[in-house]
């Protein structure tokens, strides 16, 4: 049996697991970052990502009923994380919304089940599963660390094309601007909630398996975007170098 971490041992594994993973690196992500999509492009990603990101409050809610009552500092994060997802001057979702309607989509199509992948549609279940399922920590570690940390390093590369190339408005990306600040704040609190009560072994192990898990199917369902929507349009667009680089993510995750 390893032995229990200390938490800056514990923190560098955390940190660890996501690496080789990051959907940041992942085809779709990058193809984004050069300006190399076209906005069909964007409407099809953002009637998937409704469907990841869209329940994240409900992913919290089940997080936050399995924590027990006196670890008031962790049912206070769950809550208000939900508070910023959902009431906080305007829920995330309208504002996806918002974005996607400017890429030509519609909020009744961005809101239809049938527009998701079947990969996203893996992805919204196991966040469903884990928050319901698991210990707090393990699904803070999972859904928070392994999937909510990544954003900011994900949008913040997003971010530029769509102000410089592709001539979107300040409040039409609205959604990214916030996700780039307010995700830092979650990951880290996210990561200090983990540290904290993930206090035995057994618990931090699995902690790290689903850190693992988790960062490898948001590089999946990025991947899947890529495959479905942009390569039977543009083929392969990205240099033999971003191909390497690919490749290493997929041995990395195998």
């Amino acid at each position: 049996m390893s032995a229990l971490m200390d938490k800056v041992e514990f923190r560098a594994a955390l940190e660890d697991a996501i690496k080789g993973r990051e959907a940041k690196n992942a085809p779709f992500s990058q193809a984004w970052a050069e300006g190399l999509l076209q906005r069909q492009h964007f409407a099809r990603w953002a009637e998937n990502h409704f469907h990841y990101v869209g329940p994240f409050a409900d992913y919290l809610a089940y997080i936050y009923a399995n924590i027990p009552d006196q670890h008031t500092e962790a049912k206070d994060f769950m809550l208000q994380n939900m508070y910023e997802e959902e009431l906080a001057d305007i829920r995330h979702t309208d504002l996806l919304i918002k974005f996607a309607e400017c890429c030509g989509t519609t909020k009744e199509r961005i809101e239809d089940p049938e527009s998701m992948m079947p990969v996203t549609r893996g992805l919204q279940a196991w966040c469903y599963a884990t928050a319901m399922r698991e210990h707090f920590a393990v699904a803070t570690a999972a859904l928070v660390v392994g999937l909510e940390s990544q954003v900011p390093s994900i949008y913040k590369k997003q971010i530029i094309p769509l102000r410089e190339k592709y001539k979107f408005t300040e409040d039409e990306i609205e959604f990214f601007e916030l996700h780039i600040t307010s995700d830092v704040v979650h990951g880290e609190r996210g990561y200090q909630l983990v540290l904290e009560h993930a206090n035995t072994p057994e618990l931090q192990e699995r902690c790290l398996q689903f850190v693992r898990w988790g960062a490898g199917m948001r590089f999946s369902y990025t991947q899947a975007l890529y495959d479905t929507y942009v390569r039977p349009d543009l083929g392969d667009v990205l240099t033999d170098s971003h191909r390497d680089v690919d490749g290493a993510e997929f041995a990395a995750i195998a």
